[in-house]
């Protein structure tokens, strides 16, 4: 195994089942075997997940193989500073962008032979069970990085992994929204915001709705017509849609609350595509007459493939994508998941490791 002069220790962020606080843990630096790399982390992600996992007692059926003992994080970049000895696809010294559920990759396994890796069942889940981005230097398996291209900083390569990963994945992979659609997007957070940059980038019409004047003044600033900005304080989307005499083919759903999804329902076109990726509320009732009668594709997306990753990193160097992400220490990871889930920031935030904020 190559190597270069490494710490014995470091500081990580861990979730310790069945507390609801994070702790921050001295933790000896990982050793890559196999395949894996080990990875000194310039920049690591935090998502409103973070604040769900945080707030788990017991982790859910999927992640049941998963100890209870783990270091949070699952968007980050960093540096490759060690190899397995079966690490064949990158070198010491590259930089790279780390997916969190990249699959087992086994031939015989149903998912990731079939184009859906990140829900599988049997690879790892980098920060929601095995050890995750929120330390100083972090270990994964080669297939779960990607080479940031030159001129993409570590935040944007961080948040890549998951804002921008799941936003492409639910436009282009679920939705297959096309240049002549018209696509009604509720939620411009950091996900939907990404969405909207993909959207336009395709040619397609994008209706935005959120309740926040300030980001439907963004929306503004991308393009958006000010007549398909949906007014915040909108309490009847779909009567707004039918007054303005709109035909929606798709709607991509960042939110997921009853009214947002009922608004979907109501608005889409017949025969169009509702795709659902916010988590917000843990069950939406449908009105199945009306889907049936309209005979709606309604379908759910969650994060992605490292292909979609490297479409989000080639569109953010070409400035297509141009992610929301502001830089926190990562000493003030609890505060930051505070402000971050009280929308006290706009966007994304990345978090530095200390002794590489001015670097």
């Amino acid at each position: 195994m190559e190597t270069v002069a490494l710490p014995k220790t470091m500081l990580a962020w861990q979730k310790h089942l069945p507390s609801t606080t994070p702790v921050r843990v001295e933790v000896p630096v990982p050793t890559p075997e196999g395949d894996e790399i080990l990875i000194k982390v310039l920049a690591a992600g935090v998502c409103h997940s973070d604040y769900s996992l945080r707030e788990m007692t017991t982790l859910p059926p999927e992640f049941s193989k998963m100890s209870g003992k783990f270091t949070f994080g699952h968007e980050g970049c960093g540096k490759i500073v060690a190899l397995g000895p079966e690490a064949k696809k990158y070198k010491i010294g590259d930089v790279v962008a780390i997916m969190c559920v990249p699959g087992c990759g086994k031939s015989t396994c149903h998912e990731c032979s079939n184009g859906v890796p990140q829900i599988c069942l049997q690879g790892p889940r980098y920060g929601g069970g095995d050890d995750g981005f929120n330390a100083a230097y972090t270990k994964v398996r080669e297939t779960a990085a990607v080479k940031v291209p030159e001129g993409v900083s570590a935040a944007a390569g961080a948040v890549a992994t998951d804002a921008c990963m799941t936003a492409y994945h639910a436009v282009v992979g679920r939705a297959a929204v096309k240049k002549e659609d018209t696509v009604l997007i509720f939620g411009l957070g950091g996900l939907g915001f990404n969405a909207l940059q993909i959207v336009i980038h395709i040619g397609a019409r994008a209706i935005v709705v959120d309740q926040r004047q300030v980001v439907l003044d963004e929306a503004l600033k991308l393009g958006v017509k000010p007549e398909d900005v949906i007014p915040a304080g909108t309490t009847d989307v779909a009567g707004w849609v039918k007054e303005k005499k709109l035909i929606i083919d798709k709607v991509v759903d960042f939110v997921a609350v009853p009214d947002t999804f009922k608004a979907g329902v109501l608005s889409v076109r017949l025969s169009g595509i509702i795709v659902l990726v916010g988590l917000l509320s843990p069950e939406l009732p449908l009105a199945s007459p009306i889907a049936v009668r309209k005979q709606l594709s309604i379908l759910g997306s969650y994060g992605g493939t490292i292909q979609d990753v490297e479409a989000c990193l080639s569109l953010i160097q070409k400035h297509v994508i141009i992610p929301q992400v502001v830089t926190g220490s990562l000493k003030d990871f609890p505060i930051l998941l505070e402000n971050l889930h009280h929308g006290k920031i706009k966007g994304r935030i990345a978090m530095i490791p200390e002794g590489l904020e001015s670097q």
